[in-house]
């Protein structure tokens, strides 16, 4: 890996990107007047996973990167201190602990991001809130992710002993490799290569492999020039792909491979997936859908 940085003094990454003012087209009419960031997998919303994934790897600043329409994301990590009270006088600490989301000492950014251009544009947003030497990560939240070591880990490692952007991929199916950012690794290393080439959304006869970028990033600062100087697509939506396009000419940019399961929860059937593996955990759900399952023939 080639080095932006001491490898003796690597920056501690302690800020999180949240794009989250996309319209949720597929998924309306619920989408009308909730965020589709807080559909829920069983009874938790997308956002708090990701947020909580970002928080278990020492995240300090959460910036949600949001519309107007959106007020719901601020009031779901709200304290809302009589809601806990009146569970704490009720003996709920059960209650208590799922309002709880937040410890007093992460910080929360709301930035309105105007118009949903294009996920770079959402992340130009932020720039007044990172430092100029400073990484931080984007978390997606229509990936829902189940891996047995979070995910942020490796990509934070790599990042910080590079100092270069990392971008978190996985192997995509044939048919859906034109959905997709598509990386040209150069030489695999325990799951981690730097890349020559990405290509957004390739057909698949033209992609230069199958492995598709997934909603992980680690970004420096640089990349916010860069974003400054990307023009818009052919949808007038600016896109983090064709940054990093750039940024890939100038310096080292590395992948790394997702060890777990993903749910692409921006489609019906990833969302329906995501709800079914996780209620297949618990054991009554399990029961009560095998049976149902069973039933349907």
């Amino acid at each position: 890996m080639s080095s932006h940085q001491d490898n003796n003094h690597p920056a501690k990454i302690t800020k999180a990107v949240f794009p989250v003012g996309g319209l949720g087209t597929r998924f309306l009419p619920a989408t009308k007047s909730m965020p589709k960031e807080l559909m829920p997998i069983i009874d938790k919303p997308l956002i708090q996973y990701a947020v909580e994934e970002a928080l278990a790897v020492g995240i300090e600043t959460l910036i949600f990167v949001t519309s107007a329409s959106k007020h719901a994301i601020f009031d779901h990590f709200d304290p809302m201190p009589s809601l806990k009270m009146r569970f704490e006088q009720q003996g709920r600490m059960d209650l208590v602990e799922k309002v709880n989301i937040l410890s007093p000492d992460i910080k929360t950014v709301y930035i309105p991001q105007g118009e949903p251009l294009g996920l770079g544009h959402a992340v130009l947003q932020a720039q007044s809130l990172i430092g100029v030497n400073e990484m931080f990560t984007v978390l997606l939240a229509d990936d829902f992710i189940e891996a047995p070591q979070n995910p942020l880990l490796a990509l934070i490692e790599c990042a910080r002993v590079t100092g270069q952007t990392t971008l978190s991929v996985e192997q995509v199916p044939a048919e859906r490799i034109s959905s997709y950012g598509i990386v040209s690794p150069k030489q695999w290393h325990q799951g981690t290569a730097e890349i020559d080439a990405i290509v957004e959304k390739p057909h698949k006869d033209e992609a230069p492999s199958d492995f598709g970028v997934i909603g992980r990033y680690v970004l420096p600062a640089r990349i916010f020039e860069v974003l400054k100087a990307t023009p818009a697509d052919g949808k007038g939506e600016i896109q983090l792909t064709d940054a990093i396009k750039t940024l890939l000419q100038q310096e080292g940019v590395h992948a790394v491979q997702l060890d777990g399961q993903r749910f692409d929860c921006g489609h019906h059937e990833g969302f329906v997936m995501a709800n079914l593996h996780v209620a297949m955990k618990d054991p009554q759900l399990r029961t009560k859908i095998s049976n149902y399952l069973n039933d349907q023939g």
